[in-house]
């Protein structure tokens, strides 16, 4: 099992930016990939960012691209996405997860989850 905990989002006007952390304990030898997704009220869940944490190959959502940076710290277990000239639209919970077989873009790519946290983006 693998544990995450986000932290880092809050309210941000239009234009700003956050940066969102994902701490994962437990098994963590088993991770292949983490990546980003979210959620906005009424709406499904969106792939965001993903990266493989064997090397440093890197995917990204189209509606991030070039605003949003996913990276990680190997030795601290721990995921990052900057996210750089926010808009409205942005506003959801993110959430990180583990894949242990492989970097997907989907769900059900990954097999862990955290709890979430809350992104707001005033206009």
């Amino acid at each position: 099992q693998v544990q995450l905990v986000e932290s880092g989002g809050g309210l941000v006007r239009a234009g700003g930016s956050l940066r969102l952390s994902c701490a994962a304990s437990g098994h963590t030898f088993s991770i292949y990939a983490m990546g980003w997704f979210r959620q906005a009220p009424g709406k499904e869940r969106e792939f965001v960012a993903a990266i493989n944490w064997r090397d440093i190959i890197t995917y990204y959502g189209d509606s991030v691209k070039g605003r949003f940076t996913i990276s990680k710290d190997n030795a601290r277990n721990t995921l990052y996405l900057q996210m750089n000239s926010l808009k409205p639209e942005d506003t959801a919970v993110y959430y990180c997860a583990v894949g242990e077989k492989r970097v997907g873009l989907t769900q059900r790519d990954y097999d862990y989850w955290g709890q979430g946290t809350q992104v707001t983006v005033s206009s």
